[in-house]
């Protein structure tokens, strides 16, 4: 593999074809005119062609020169935009931050949390990327976002886990459904129920599975819904009962559409928190919006 070329002789080469003046190029460059002349030498050994060509005190370019001038001043403009954009990162509260976070998060959370982000680092470009755990984390492994706000994945030696909140799950029936009208739940009647719940592949789905497999349940037919949004509706309609935590249903359950229910005497509770990389060592925006997460969710306890 070639080396790569010298950036200073390349500056030189290019002041050089620009002036035809090795005197010029040596003011310009604040270099003397034979430190331009040891620099053509050393690039043209090093390429193995001759750029130059003196005529009397006028220098021009060679075919070879004029291939290379092409190319050179592309990589010019490549150094001074990467120097600026550089320096524009390097100012206060010039950034990114890519967030990826559930579509319940992204409703619930993300808002109130991104107003106030932004009134610290209103410059800051941000990005957001919904998606469950399982994305979320594939998502942080190849660099496509900087944090995820999920619940807590397991098995992920390479992401850390900042806890923010732990919820509990809950039957949520529609208003009119018996279990509402008595207040409580009468254990033989669960399987016996129609189950509205999201995404079979999601981890709350998984430990939905596991909580009333522990109990010695099987549940009843399933309709998997595509968003939380369509299962609240459909619970509403009185189509089956969902298993949510109540922080999600909390706009229904107070204008009293949707009624929440302990699932029984053990509880299924859920850990949310903010993943990214093992050991990354997080800058002001990130640590920022993590501080504000842990403020938003203060009162999501379950």
């Amino acid at each position: 593999m070639s080396a790569p070329l010298d950036s200073r002789q390349v500056r030189a080469f290019c002041a050089l074809a620009r002036t035809g003046s090795f005197t010029q190029a040596a003011r310009e460059l604040h270099l003397t005119q034979s430190g331009i002349s040891h620099s053509m030498k050393a690039l043209e050994a090093d390429i193995g062609c001759r750029l130059l060509d003196r005529l009397g005190k006028k220098v021009v370019l060679t075919q070879a020169g004029e291939q290379l001038l092409h190319h050179s001043k592309k990589i010019l403009q490549e150094m001074k935009t990467a120097r600026e954009t550089l320096g524009h990162l390097g100012k206060w509260g010039k950034g990114r931050l890519r967030i990826g976070a559930s579509t319940t998060a992204c409703q619930h959370i993300i808002p109130p949390v991104l107003r106030e982000f932004k009134e610290s680092f209103p410059e800051h470009a941000i990005t957001i990327e919904p998606g469950d755990t399982p994305e979320m984390v594939d998502a942080l492994l190849h660099h496509r976002i900087d944090l995820a706000l999920s619940l807590e994945a397991s098995n992920e030696p390479q992401l850390e886990f900042h806890p923010l909140f732990t919820d509990e799950l809950h039957f949520i029936v529609a208003a009119l459904h018996p279990w509402a009208k008595a207040g409580r739940v009468e254990r033989a009647e669960i399987p016996r129920q129609n189950y509205i719940l999201y995404n079979k592949r999601s981890i709350t789905f998984r430990l939905i599975e596991e909580y009333f497999r522990r109990e010695q349940m099987v549940l009843n037919t399933v309709i998997e819904a595509g968003s939380m949004e369509a299962t609240k509706e459909l619970v509403k309609l009185g189509i089956g009962v969902s298993i949510l935590a109540p922080w999600i249903a909390q706009k229904e359950i107070g204008e009293g559409s949707l009624v929440a229910l302990p699932l029984g005497r053990k509880k299924l509770q859920r850990r949310w928190g903010i993943l990214h990389w093992r050991g990354k060592r997080l800058n002001l925006a990130e640590e920022t919006f993590i501080g504000l997460c842990e403020s938003a969710t203060s009162l999501l306890q379950g």
